[in-house]
């Protein structure tokens, strides 16, 4: 009976130890659920800051679609101009509201935003780098160049090839990756 309850004994401490194994796959690294997107671009020689923002009541998988404005209402941005960007994202399903930007930024590695426009009268500068140098675009700079209208994508990829070609320069092409966010915004320059 002892000999049984040893070997009872053994069995249990050795499947222990194999359950605590570092074998264990990692857990997945799940996309973020954001409601809101906000752009925040400031003229870097003084003027009217304007605040894209986006909101999708139910996140960027529910059937409800997202609201853009842009403030002040009717806005416009002006010629030649370089504004600093800042976005903020936030999950606005919970209470309080959580702030997504913080993981971004502490997942830099796993996340970059891109900056797709319609026309070239608006390109966009990275600000900011994660650990291997690569873009993160939380911080950026939209320049205005001649008076027109052009949409301004803004997409959150989660988990991109940041090596992939042109990538590290915004080509969102090869980019790969999950889409967190993806906000379009119709700007007129004058």
């Amino acid at each position: 009976m002892k000999t049984i309850q040893k070997l009872l004994f053994a069995t249990l401490f050795i499947s222990t130890f194999y359950a605590c194994s570092s074998d264990d796959p990692e857990p997945v690294n799940e996309e973020e659920v954001i409601t809101t997107l906000t752009a925040t671009l400031t003229p870097s020689g003084g003027g009217t800051t304007i605040i894209l923002k986006s909101f999708d009541a139910d996140g960027t998988d529910g059937p409800t679609a997202p609201i853009i404005t842009i403030s002040p209402q009717n806005a416009t941005l002006d010629t030649n101009t370089t504004y600093v960007g800042e976005i903020e994202v936030l999950n606005e399903t919970e209470n309080p509201a959580e702030d997504i930007t913080e993981e971004v930024l502490d997942e830099d590695e796993e996340h970059q935003f891109f900056f797709t426009s319609s026309s070239s009268i608006i390109t966009t500068i990275y600000n900011d780098m994660d650990d291997d140098g690569n873009p993160i675009g939380v911080s950026f700079n939209l320049v205005t160049a001649s008076a027109g209208s052009a949409n301004l994508t803004i997409t959150l990829l989660h988990e991109p090839d940041k090596n992939a070609a042109g990538v590290s320069g915004g080509n969102i092409a090869n980019a790969g990756g999950e889409e967190d966010v993806v906000a379009t915004f119709g700007l007129t320059i004058q």
